[in-house]
């Protein structure tokens, strides 16, 4: 089974006068259903709770206090899904709406408990509608915007692909709103540290993320093994063109080397608790060798860890180099850093492991 994630943002669902666009909406679902037919599984991750909800309260900017926040999309996410649930079922397809924090994906069972239930709903063929619950969360819990969310989404289905609808054509050499000069790029094989910087700016008044956050998230579902397409969301019958071969928009094309979903959540899913600054011969163990993080490469110890917790390693001068689940807390790192694996029990008077980090739980980045 073809499976796709398809990203819907705030400034393509957004009216002035309605606060949701709902023929928009009929014109993706058009789309999606035709995916459908095509034997394709579809996931949508959809913004715009906000913005249906600053029109119910006659707010004519998006609100900057985090209550008016909550308070707007309390009110405006059961507009979203009445929009979708009568465009989905103008062709007898049912939407399932699911609500999610960070907090609800850097929990290891409750990332598997959303994959269950998301996998679950799309062989009852119905059309899970995800979004970030903004009614309850708050910074420290939440994604920043839904490009994060709909790549930690493509790699927790295992999907193909990710298509986010823009309201810009693809991934440009400029800015095409700011210069005429600008040409589309059509394909991107790596992104870059310049390509990220020529990236950058923000969304509109309704939005949270520009092009730097699709970059981003493009990046992440990359390294998942999976293709990422930024098209127009304003044309009709573009994700079903795409879908049938039609050069459309930027494709991002994904690493051969695919990460596993559990290395995935390791990755962009769990929480780094702290940070273990390394010598340079564990760095380049962990980079060119495929080797586990040792105690002896462990120069520093920093923030407040338990067993099982995900931390960062860092290379002397500040660069993460990877991250991964350690066998050993912060205080217990403490005691056996720079040790040798022969002597972790004679100093904890026990030993869970010659690793801090064993390979398996690791992920270089």
């Amino acid at each position: 089974m073809k499976r796709l994630v398809v990203k819907i943002g705030s400034n393509i669902l957004s009216d002035k006068k309605e606060g949701i666009d709902t023929t928009r909406i009929s014109s993706i679902a058009r789309d999606i259903h035709a995916l459908h037919e095509k034997g394709y599984e579809v996931v949508v991750v959809s913004s715009g709770a906000i913005a249906a909800g600053m029109r119910k309260l006659g707010l004519k900017e998006k609100p900057k206090d985090i209550k008016l926040k909550q308070a707007a999309a309390a009110v405006g996410q059961s507009r979203l899904m009445w929009a979708y649930e009568r465009s989905f079922s103008e062709y007898e397809m049912k939407a399932a709406q699911v609500l999610l924090t960070r907090d609800d994906l850097s929990d290891r069972k409750r990332y598997i408990n959303a994959k269950n239930t998301l996998l679950t709903l799309l062989t009852y063929k119905i059309i899970p509608v995800i979004n970030e619950n903004d009614t309850v969360a708050m910074d420290e819990i939440k994604f920043g915007d839904n490009d994060y969310l709909a790549s930690l989404v493509a790699g927790l289905v295992e999907a193909e692909q990710l298509v986010i609808l823009s309201d810009v054509d693809g991934l440009y050499t400029e800015d095409p709103r700011q210069s005429a000069k600008a040409k589309l790029i059509e394909c991107v094989e790596e992104i870059t540290p310049e390509l990220e910087r020529k990236a950058g700016g923000t969304g509109s008044i309704v939005g949270t993320g520009g092009m730097y956050s699709k970059l981003l998230a493009a990046k992440r579902a990359m390294s998942y093994g999976i293709a990422v397409h930024i098209i127009s969301g304003r044309k009709d019958g573009l994700l079903l063109s795409l879908i049938e071969g039609t050069q459309t928009g930027t494709m991002f094309k994904p690493r051969q080397e695919r990460l596993s979903s559990r290395k995935g959540w390791i990755a962009y899913g769990s929480r780094s608790k702290g940070n273990l600054v390394i010598d340079d011969g564990a760095s380049k163990a962990l980079i060119e060798g495929g080797k586990s993080l040792l105690p002896s490469g462990i120069i520093t110890v920093e923030g407040l860890f338990d067993i099982g917790d995900a931390v960062s390693c860092v290379d002397a001068r500040g660069h993460r180099v990877a991250k991964g689940l350690t066998n050993y807390s912060s205080s217990e790192t403490e005691k056996i850093k720079g040790k040798k694996t022969t002597e972790i029990e004679k100093v904890l008077g026990y030993k869970y492991s010659d690793e801090v980090i064993h390979r398996d739980n690791l992920v270089v980045v």
